[in-house]
């Protein structure tokens, strides 16, 4: 295994290790614009939430790479909201999507 390789191995780990928060059933906004240059905005279910990324539920697919916008609590004018991107969209048997993001701006 090259050092290369070791490294990756033990951030993968270590991401895998890292604070998660179970956010079943808590509904977040997400905005991110489409393939024709229109901002989309939806109201949509997070699955999951780490340090790293979240996971969501969606009626429409989101392509891979979309750079998108996660907003916490939108209604709130103390709102969190953090930067991410697509990094799979995999169609579920119900005919929605299960959509992982990234999130970009960590420091």
């Amino acid at each position: 295994m090259s050092d290369i390789d070791k490294i990756q191995d033990s951030e993968e780990n270590e991401r895998r290790r890292s604070f998660r928060l179970d956010m079943e059933k808590e509904l977040i906004d997400i905005v991110w614009t489409d393939d024709n240059g229109d901002e989309k905005r939806k109201k949509i279910v997070c699955l999951d939430f780490s340090r790293g990324g979240l996971k969501v539920d969606c009626d429409c697919e989101i392509a891979a790479n979309t750079q998108v916008m996660i907003i916490f609590k939108a209604a709130n004018p103390n709102s969190q909201k953090l930067h991410g991107k697509v990094i799979r969209c995999i169609k579920q048997d119900n005919g929605w999507f299960e959509v992982a993001m990234q999130l970009t701006d960590l420091a």
